[in-house]
């Protein structure tokens, strides 16, 4: 893994902790990391891949992470884990969360896989359970996010073809960035299963 450039600027995002020493240290090896990556097909040509198309990935990020939120919103079992007491939807809890998954969308296109990237990787599976979720917040919402809905939402985050065509006009490049788009999220959902399991299992 790389390093990310010394004078980098990190997002004033209320609770987003890239980088800092709020940040969970992540246990995976270097070693790890790199076999995960290499089973699930990532490349160098991948990273760059997306880097090159980062701009398309920010003005987009926004729309992307609106249209997920609507398809978690319209099922009652999803939502559950954005509401508050009594099953009523806490709205300051997913007004914070919002630019931190806008901001997640960004990160994934184009940060390089490094020890902040990985470390971070951590807190966000973390913040999916008990161990974390609501403590960034200070909100009393449900007390984590099952690991099977982590998993079974990777086909809408990995669907996001609508929000790149018009602006990546040629369709072998389209094809390209999709694939390198679900390889990088696979890899990053893999890693937050990690908290989810016992020692030795991951």
């Amino acid at each position: 893994m790389g390093t990310s450039a010394p004078n980098e600027q990190i997002p004033k995002i209320p609770g987003y902790a890239f980088g800092s020493p709020e940040s969970a240290h992540s246990p995976l090896t270097e070693k790890d990391v790199h076999e995960l990556e290499q089973t699930i097909g990532w490349t160098e040509e991948d990273a760059a891949r997306l880097q090159q198309h980062g701009d398309v990935f920010r003005e987009q990020a926004e729309a992307m992470v609106d249209a997920w939120r609507a398809i978690i919103g319209s099922q009652p079992h999803l939502a559950h884990w954005f509401n508050g007491p009594y099953e009523k939807p806490d709205l300051d809890y997913k007004a914070r969360v919002k630019p931190r998954f806008v901001q997640w969308v960004i990160d994934t296109a184009t940060r390089p896989h490094d020890q902040a990237w990985l470390d971070y990787q951590e807190e966000i599976g973390l913040r999916h359970t008990p161990a974390k979720k609501n403590t960034t917040d200070e909100r009393h919402t449900a007390p984590m996010v099952p690991l099977r809905f982590l998993l079974g939402f990777l086909p809408a985050v990995s669907d996001i073809r609508r929000f790149l065509q018009g602006r990546i006009s040629d369709e072998a490049t389209l094809q390209a960035v999709e694939r390198s788009w679900s390889k990088a999220v696979l890899i990053e959902v893999t890693l937050w299963a990690r908290p989810y399991t016992r020692d030795g299992l991951w």
